[in-house]
């Protein structure tokens, strides 16, 4: 057989642009083979395997659709955490506020923003994090699972974190590798042989944050004198607090509130129907792109309802606010200036406001009502120590009697007096 034939420069053929159609070819299969090969790297036996980075993402977007935008945010400070623990020594590794930037912004969202419109920091960030991330079933090595487990206990400044964060970060951590077991991508778990504890979450109210009637009404007092007249920065939210100390409504419940779902009498008890919470969690979390969810009422289905009966001090609040400033879109009782949802932001500062002006210097310094919340805490220990029964109790709160009695027994002032006198007539017997 004859060789064949190069092209002569003479037989019409382009020989710079055959060459550079071949360069264009190489360069496409290059691009196509580190696409197919994205987020995957090679083991020593020349295996391929998914890295964690590719895997997490992918868990991120099965998981996504299935949980609160609350919980969406807590999955992704999760999975931040649990990527920059996965990482190789690699050179060029970017400044970790950087990567913690890029991860939470830009990978771990649903819908995940175009890499192009990233700025460069951010995107050669994220190309330094897919080469340098360990391969999923690195975590089946007992050192590297340590490891893992470790960071997990920290903050970003290398102190401990909060039981309560350990917990929900490692279930973050439990949930991934379950659904890894599932996909066949782990053979084994690795949390199995590896023991480690979590510090105890306190699950117990600090009787400390409970404010008494007086203080209570003191310090809804002082939140109506936050702000100037016109713009009733304070006025606006004193029956928002009102009926989390007199109703114990949980914050986002509050402010759900719609006078429809209402009866508020002249004189006497009413009554307010609760179906609907607005927690305040940021609009890359919420499907609809706003800052507040919109979510049935907590650990129920989501078209339960609870009826809370209102006392007349807080009907009578009420019915002024109504009175002052109407209500907002679909009737609801309390809204900002412009009439939108009142943000947690909004709220937590003017309370803070309030308790410098209501309290003295030592109980500000204490942490007594610090945050909202508390006026819940106080709410549910007051209608205890009245002697209310738990059951009536964890209805009108939407707790079970379990979870009731067992963050609020430090806060049973009465009962406790009650056994005591109980316990002096038991001994005076035998005096």
């Amino acid at each position: 057989m004859k060789p064949r034939r190069r092209p002569a420069a003479g037989d019409g053929v382009d020989v710079r642009a055959l060459a550079d159609e071949l360069g264009a070819s190489l360069v496409r299969a290059v691009r196509e083979a580190a696409a197919d090969d994205f987020g995957r790297v090679r083991s020593g036996r020349g295996a391929t395997t998914i890295s964690w980075y590719a895997f997490a993402l992918e868990y991120l977007e099965v998981r996504w659709g299935q949980v609160s935008a609350k919980t969406r945010s807590e999955t992704n400070d999760a999975l931040c955490s649990l990527t920059m623990a996965m990482f190789r020594r690699a050179r060029g590794r970017p400044d970790d506020e950087l990567l913690r930037r890029a991860l939470r912004n830009w990978a771990f969202v649903i819908p995940r923003p175009d890499a192009r419109t990233a700025p460069t920091e951010v995107r050669l960030a994220l190309d330094w994090v897919a080469r340098a991330s360990r391969p999923l079933d690195d975590l089946l090595d007992p050192v590297v699972m340590r490891g893992v487990l470790q960071a997990l206990r920290l903050k970003r400044d290398g102190t401990v974190a909060a039981a309560e964060t350990q917990r929900r970060k490692r279930t973050t951590l439990v949930n991934s590798v379950r659904y890894a077991i599932e996909l066949g991508r782990l053979r084994a778990d690795p949390l199995a042989h590896v023991s480690w504890r979590i510090t105890e979450t306190v699950q117990q109210v600090d009787p400390r944050v409970v404010v008494n009637p007086t203080q209570a009404r003191s310090l809804l007092c002082a939140v109506s004198y936050i702000g100037g007249y016109e713009r009733a920065r304070g006025r606006r939210l004193v029956g928002l607090f009102a009926g989390m100390y007199y109703a114990g409504l949980r914050p986002a419940e509050a402010v759900a509130v719609t006078l429809p779902d209402c009866d508020l009498p002249a004189t006497g008890w009413g009554t307010a129907v609760l179906h609907a919470t607005r927690p305040s969690v940021g609009k890359k979390w919420t499907d609809s792109g706003r800052n507040h969810d919109l979510r049935g009422l907590k650990s129920r289905p989501p078209s339960d309802t609870r009826v809370v009966p209102l006392p007349p001090e807080l009907v009578r609040l009420w019915r002024e606010s109504v009175d002052t400033f109407g209500t907002a879109d679909g009737g609801r009782l309390f809204f900002n200036e412009k009439g939108g949802i009142v943000g947690s932001s909004t709220y937590d500062r003017a309370w803070h406001e309030a308790r410098e002006l209501a309290l003295p210097p030592d109980l500000v310094a204490s942490p007594l009502a610090v945050r909202p919340y508390d006026l819940r805490h106080s709410a549910l220990s007051t209608w205890l120590n009245a002697g209310v029964d738990p059951t009536e109790v964890a209805e009108r709160a939407g707790n079970s009697v379990e979870v009731l009695m067992t963050r609020y027994a430090k806060c049973l002032y009465g009962r406790q007096a009650l056994a005591n006198r109980r316990i002096d007539a038991l001994l005076d017997e035998y005096g």
